[in-house]
C-alpha cells in the first residue's frame, strides 16, 4: 500500500480537501507547498499535518526520499495566470514537475500521481474525447500540462509508475475557494446577486467532477495494482457529468430559490467546447462511484455558501479569483517579477 504520501499543494484548492481525505484514510502525508493561497481561506482549513514550505522549483532529492508515493498538485492552476507570463508557466508548471518526478525516480518513490486536465484536448465541437485523442491545448496552461505528461511518461520504469488524472472541471466547497470554475462561480453569482449570467449562448460542452470525488479517485490510483495503472492517464469523472454551461446554469439556479437566468449569448464569449469520455477510468476503477452529481453539488454549495452569509463582497474578494490574487501578490511587492516570494514578504512571514 502506498501509506506515506508527499503532496504538493496541499494548500490550494483541490489540495486542502484531499490532504486531509487521505489522512482519514489511514494515509502519512507530508504536505509541500511555497504558501502562494495560505491567506485565501474561505472556510477554516482541515489541515494539521507536517508541511514543507518550499517552492517546487527548489526542491532536491532529500525532501523526497522515504515516500511511497508523490501527488503533484502544485502548479498555476488556470489559462488566465498562464496568460499572464508564459515564462512563469513553463518554470513552475513544466519544468519544474518533471525535474520534480526525477527527483521523486531518483529518491525511489513507486508512484507519481499527477494532477493534469481534460483541457489539453482543446476544442472538441461535438467530438467527445478519450485519452487516445489528438491533443490540441489552446492555451499556455494546457500546453504546460501536455509537456508534463510528455516529459514525466519517459521517465516510467520498473519500480517508478506515473500515472496522469486528467481532471474536468473541478467544483464543490473547500477551505481555499475559487470563484473562478464555473458552477461554483454560477451558485456564487445566485446566492449574492439573485442572478446567474451566461454571456455566451449556453452550448458549450463542460465535464466537471466534485473536489471530494477528485480526491477520492486519486486515492483509488494511490491503491490499485502498478499494471493497472502504470504510466497511464485517466479522464476522472464520469460519463453523466458533461453538461452544456446552460444547464450548469439552469442547475445554479434550481439551487437557490428565487434566482433568475440570464443569457446573453455575446459573440466575444468564451466558446471553448469539450466533452470527455469517462470510460476507462470506469473500467480501470469498476467499484468506484462518484458520490457527487452537479444538482448535488450545487445544492451543497448553496447551502454552505448561504450559511456562512457569502456575501458580493467575498464574491469579490481577490482570494478567490486565482488571477486576481497573485496580481495582488505581485502589485503589493509580495512577489517578485519571478513568481518568488520577495524578501520583505518572508521577514512578515
Amino acid at each position: 500500500m502506498m501509506r506515506r504520501v508527499l503532496m504538493t499543494g496541499h494548500e490550494g484548492y483541490i489540495g486542502s480537501v484531499m490532504a486531509p481525505w487521505l489522512v482519514t484514510q489511514g494515509y502519512e502525508v507530508v504536505g509541500l507547498d511555497t504558501g502562494y493561497y495560505r491567506e485565501c481561506n474561505l472556510v477554516p482549513p482541515r489541515w494539521t499535518g507536517r508541511s514543507i514550505d518550499k517552492d517546487i522549483r527548489d526542491v532536491d532529492v532529500e525532501d523526497l526520499r522515504g515516500f511511497d508515493a508523490v501527488v503533484h498538485l502544485a502548479a498555476l492552476s488556470n489559462d488566465p495566470i498562464g496568460n499572464l507570463n508564459d515564462d512563469w508557466t513553463a518554470a513552475i508548471n513544466a519544468r519544474a514537475s518533471v525535474h520534480l518526478a526525477e527527483l521523486a525516480r531518483e529518491a525511489g518513490v513507486r508512484r507519481f500521481l499527477f494532477s493534469s486536465s481534460c483541457i489539453m484536448y482543446g476544442l472538441q465541437s461535438d467530438a467527445v474525447a478519450i485519452e487516445s485523442s489528438p491533443l490540441d491545448p489552446q492555451t499556455e496552461y494546457a500546453r504546460s500540462k501536455v509537456r508534463c505528461e510528455e516529459g514525466i511518461r519517459e521517465l516510467a520504469a520498473d519500480g517508478f509508475s506515473p500515472v496522469f488524472l486528467r481532471n474536468g472541471t473541478v467544483y464543490g466547497l473547500s477551505p481555499r475557494m475559487r470563484f473562478d470554475t464555473v458552477l461554483n462561480d454560477m451558485v456564487a453569482q445566485a446566492v449574492t446577486t439573485g442572478q446567474v449570467i451566461v454571456y455566451s449562448d449556453g452550448r458549450p460542452w463542460r465535464p466537471v467532477v466534485h473536489v471530494e470525488d477528485v480526491a477520492r479517485a486519486f486515492q483509488a490510483a494511490l491503491e490499485a495494482p502498478p499494471e493497472v495503472v502504470h504510466n497511464q492517464a485517466f479522464n476522472t469523472g464520469a460519463d453523466s457529468l458533461n453538461h452544456q454551461v446552460r444547464e450548469l446554469a439552469e442547475i445554479a439556479v434550481e439551487a437557490v430559490p428565487g434566482a433568475t437566468l440570464d443569457v446573453r449569448a455575446m459573440p466575444s464569449a468564451d466558446q471553448r467546447t469539450y466533452r470527455a469520455s469517462f470510460a476507462k477510468f470506469a473500467d480501470a476503477f469498476p467499484d468506484f462511484t462518484f458520490r457527487w452529481n452537479a444538482r448535488s453539488g450545487a445544492r451543497h454549495l448553496s447551502e454552505a455558501f448561504r450559511s456562512i452569509g457569502l456575501g458580493p463582497g467575498a464574491y469579490d474578494d481577490d482570494r478567490f479569483t486565482r488571477l486576481r490574487w497573485i496580481r495582488h501578490l505581485l502589485d503589493t511587492g509580495r512577489l517578485d517579477h519571478e513568481l518568488r516570494w520577495s524578501d520583505s514578504a518572508r521577514e512578515v512571514a
